[in-house]
């Protein structure tokens, strides 16, 4: 029986540019928003030819989504929200935004979402399908509420809100503000719309 003969080094070399791309499209992504990245402009990041970008992902959209994979499970988020029970949820989801924020800034890909959903489709489906699909839909659905669709629409304004006036916009008192301050204020406000009579 034989083997086929692989050239050595190919495979980690592969992994190795793929990473680059990777984290060189998530930072473009994030800084410039979908429409002003290109995919020759990640590249040049990346120490790649652009032919190997496509080679690996295929077009914008497909490194788009595969560079703003979020860094967190949101399955794995979910069961940490309802683990305790259905009080100080909102507080849990509020501390557990504010400290993904925070520990991946500069290049959090929620932001990239954000920049780009305003001016392109596919980003803010991703977005919605991540905020309500991935997540809050999940909760409202294992807190047995009525009106769960609603209650995690305004969840997701809320969240939304949060990062563009804190992350995007820049406002100061919200990006001095501790951050377990703010995820009283802004937990008590999910906490409402996820458990109290709308």
């Amino acid at each position: 029986m034989s083997t086929a003969r692989r050239r050595p080094g190919r495979r980690g070399a592969d992994a190795g540019n793929r990473g680059k791309i990777l984290a060189a499209a998530a930072k473009r992504f994030t800084e410039l928003g979908f429409r002003a990245t290109t995919i020759r402009g990640v590249a040049a990041d990346a120490g790649v030819d652009p032919a190997l970008v496509h080679y690996f992902f295929g077009t914008k959209e497909q490194l788009f989504a595969q560079a703003m994979a979020l860094p967190l499970d949101p399955g794995a988020v979910v069961e940490e929200m309802l683990a305790p029970g259905v009080d100080g949820v909102g507080r849990r989801l509020a501390a557990r935004l504010l400290q993904v924020l925070d520990e991946t800034a500069p290049a959090n890909p929620v932001l990239a979402l954000i920049r780009s959903a305003t001016a392109h489709e596919s980003a803010a489906t991703m977005l919605r399908e991540f905020l309500t699909a991935a997540v809050l839909n999940r909760i409202t659905a294992a807190l047995d509420v009525d009106r769960a669709e609603l209650r995690a629409a305004l969840c997701a304004s809320q969240v939304v809100g949060l990062i563009v006036a804190r992350e995007v916009v820049g406002l100061p008192a919200l990006r001095t503000t501790d951050r377990a301050v703010l995820a009283g204020i802004y937990g008590d406000t999910l906490q409402r719309y996820l458990t109290e009579p709308l």
